[in-house]
């Protein structure tokens, strides 16, 4: 022990030391450099160059406007593939003066023959050249076409989705497979077992009663036989404009991307022509609240040999904001601390277990099959909600568990609860931001809406910068709106509206006292 000590008086970490050449010490694992540590460099191999973050402008989103107004945003990233599309601020919220499901053709149409490309399966060859798959999503307010490919294919990606989006042919016959396609999509949604999806649009239609994101975003079935090319051609003319398109890429130059979009986006006559624009829907989001009541027999939707029982579903929302205001980021941690999920969910153990939803509601009343905490953001406006799913016997107890869970949010918050909350917002955040089809949907939404993009540590700082108070302040706001309601299944025990009404304005949350001479 004394030697040792000694050793390491005499300075046994020196240079000389270190690279273990003094006194034939050897701290090398290998053969061929007896004596040499594998800390220094090897004798006659040249210097490694290691990769390291040049400085953080490298990997912030860049973003250039053509002289048409069209944006070209772009993110670095390491990989041989790319993650290239358009998004066009274009939905559902739009079709006010048209046929309600003209985004939802639009969406089914995507990626079909083209004034270059004669058919979807030409289409799909050209990618698969360059390994690449194709998507198309509509949502209330952007049309989204994307395509993920490998970075050499630049070039055709762009030209592709350039004929997609202003060339398309929509044919008869493509045109009548998509009204098949659209009426089987409405006839599974209404067979579905999970009815998250209806109720979604039945809140949304409840909140924003016939305006804005209020409108259906699935095609009515009466709307299908009306819809065709010229309904199709007069939309696209007033919405497919360049200023209201970003040409977004993940994983490519950015001057590449902008050459390229100069050389297909750039003086193109759409096959619809170029005459002004005059039927744009430039409405901002009414909130009116109400109720949406569909009655329903869900005794049959899950048949099989381990049958859902009989639910019957209801989801209570209020105002928010629009993701564009500061308290968004309130919002944001209030829907992760509320959490919840279903009775049987998946994900092992202790997933989301510590969320007030599963503490609250599952946790004690074992009945309750879903308790769920869902929030929307739009620009203009925001809808916070809780669905839950119980037995029609016990639909009242269920909606006054659901309102008592509002009025608690604005009461005391603790520092454990609310860390982890912010903690878990940051976790799916950075988890989410390692998918390159992630980042290219979130720079392009972010670009299309304020025309730049907040980065991943800027969004983490603001949320730790979320107190408790900011938490009660943005939910006494909100409660002081009417709640919007939806209401799927067996409805015979549903409280009236204005008793729902009555329990969110109460100090406790509970539901108006019923009297009956005879049950």
């Amino acid at each position: 022990m004394a030697a040792a000590m000694a050793w390491l008086r005499r300075g046994a970490w020196g240079p000389a030391r270190r690279c273990g050449l003094t006194a034939g010490r050897s701290y090398s694992g290998g053969g061929a450099y007896p004596g040499v540590s594998l800390t220094c460099p090897l004798p006659g191999v040249p210097k490694a160059v290691f990769a390291a973050a040049e400085g953080r402008e490298r990997f912030e989103t860049r973003v250039t406007a053509l002289e048409n107004g069209l944006r070209v945003a772009s993110q670095n990233k390491f990989g041989q593939f790319c993650t290239v599309g358009l998004l066009i601020n274009s939905g559902s919220r739009h079709e006010a003066k048209y046929l309600s499901g003209i985004s939802h053709f639009l969406e089914k149409l995507a990626f079909s023959s083209t004034a270059q490309f004669g058919s979807k399966d030409e289409i799909l060859l050209t990618l698969e050249k360059h390994g690449g798959i194709c998507d198309c999503q509509a949502s209330r307010d952007t049309i989204m076409y994307a395509v993920s490919a490998d970075a050499k294919g630049l070039d055709t990606v762009v030209n592709l989705l350039a004929d997609v989006a202003l060339q398309p042919r929509l044919s008869d016959e493509e045109i009548e497979m998509t009204r098949m396609a659209i009426r089987f999509e409405l006839e599974d949604l209404n067979m579905r077992p999970d009815p998250e999806p209806l109720l979604t649009e039945m809140i949304h239609a409840a909140a924003y009663r016939e305006n804005t994101v209020g409108l259906n975003r699935f095609c009515p079935v009466e709307n299908t036989d009306k819809i065709d090319r010229k309904v199709l051609h007069s939309y696209l003319r007033n919405y497919y404009t360049p200023d209201r398109m970003v040409l977004a890429g993940v994983g490519i130059e950015h001057e590449q991307l902008v050459e390229c979009a100069k050389k297909y986006l750039l003086g193109v006559e759409p096959v619809w022509g170029s005459a002004q624009t005059k039927d744009v829907d430039r409405s901002v989001a009414q909130y009116t609240g109400g109720i949406v009541k569909v009655e329903k027999d869900m005794s049959d939707v899950s048949l099989g040999p381990t049958p859902i029982p009989e639910l019957t579903h209801i989801m209570i929302g209020l105002e928010s904001c629009s993701f564009l205001e500061e308290d968004f980021i309130p919002f944001a941690v209030l829907n992760m601390m509320m959490g919840g999920g279903g009775s049987f969910s998946a994900g092992g153990p202790g997933k989301g277990m510590f969320t007030r939803l599963y503490l609250n509601v599952l946790n004690r009343h074992h009945w309750m099959y879903n308790a769920t905490s869902y929030h929307h953001s739009y620009e203009d406006t925001g809808l916070l909600c809780i669905h839950a799913s119980a037995d029609p016997k016990q639909v009242r107890e269920m909606v006054e568990i659901i309102t008592r869970e509002f009025i608690l949010m604005a009461g005391a918050v603790g520092e454990v609860e609310l860390e982890r909350a912010k903690t878990q917002l940051k976790s799916m955040l950075m988890m989410n931001l390692e998918s390159r089809p992630v980042i290219f949907e979130d720079v392009g939404r972010q670009v299309l809406a304020t025309n730049t993009r907040k980065l991943p540590h800027e969004l983490c700082a603001l949320i730790s910068q979320v107190k408790s108070t900011d938490i009660k302040r943005v939910v006494t706001k909100m409660l002081h709106k009417k709640p919007a309601v939806a209401a799927l299944g067996d409805l015979t025990d549903l409280p009236t509206y204005e008793h729902i009404q009555a329990a969110l304005s109460s100090k406790d949350g509970r539901l108006p006292r019923m009297y009956r001479l005879f049950r």
